[in-house]
């Protein structure tokens, strides 16, 4: 017989915005690929608990869209980063390491390695999240577990057609015609005379 297992794990996702959309876009060949995270999230808690969701991203250019649908589904937020993501988001990691279980960092970057080290030397479990042609293998070693994102854990985004401007066909200019200026001479005819009684 088997019961079911109550899982109270408190999971934090971090996710390195600049490094999971290039590898989206080199995985699918698509620049307009972007994380389906409906489909992602679910996944990678697999019925833990979500305590913290971050979308790191370098750049001034971040989707209000992304950041109210991250809020209105997970009470995530987006953090822009003045350069690369990897500094914020290892601070950010290391301020909540005590407040959580498990943290899920999703990047290849093996700039990682020294962080994830670190979180593991606090009793912090640590699973990386990356597409598999571009997260460096000593990164995945080091991590606890390593969760592959695949293509069908991505949607391309299509941009509405572009309007096509309507020019409108040329009418000719009417051209006004300017009435003759009134004589200004005065009439040479004799007021007529007004007959006697």
């Amino acid at each position: 017989m088997n019961e079911s297992v109550n899982i109270f794990q408190s999971v934090a996702i971090l996710i390195d915005g600049n490094n999971m959309e290039k590898s989206l876009h080199s995985l699918v060949k698509d620049t307009n690929a972007m994380l389906d995270m409906d489909k992602v999230i679910p996944r990678l808690l697999q019925n833990r608990g979500l305590s913290r969701l971050i979308y790191f991203r370098e750049g001034k250019n971040i989707s209000s869209k992304l950041a109210d649908r991250l809020h209105q589904n997970y009470h995530g937020s987006v953090v822009p980063c003045h350069k690369s993501a990897d500094i914020p988001l290892s601070i950010k990691a290391t301020q909540i390491a005590q407040k959580v279980d498990t943290i899920i960092i999703m990047s290849g970057d093996s700039d990682y390695v020294d962080l994830v080290t670190h979180l593991k030397s606090e009793g912090v479990r640590v699973e990386i999240a990356g597409v598999n042609a571009n997260t460096a293998q000593i990164l995945i070693d080091e991590a606890d577990y390593y969760n592959e994102i695949t293509k069908d854990d991505c949607f391309v985004y299509s941009k509405p057609p572009e309007r096509k401007k309507t020019t409108k066909p040329k009418t000719r200019k009417k051209s006004k015609v300017t009435p003759e200026p009134k004589s200004k001479t005065k009439s040479t005819r004799k007021p007529r005379k007004k007959p006697k009684k």
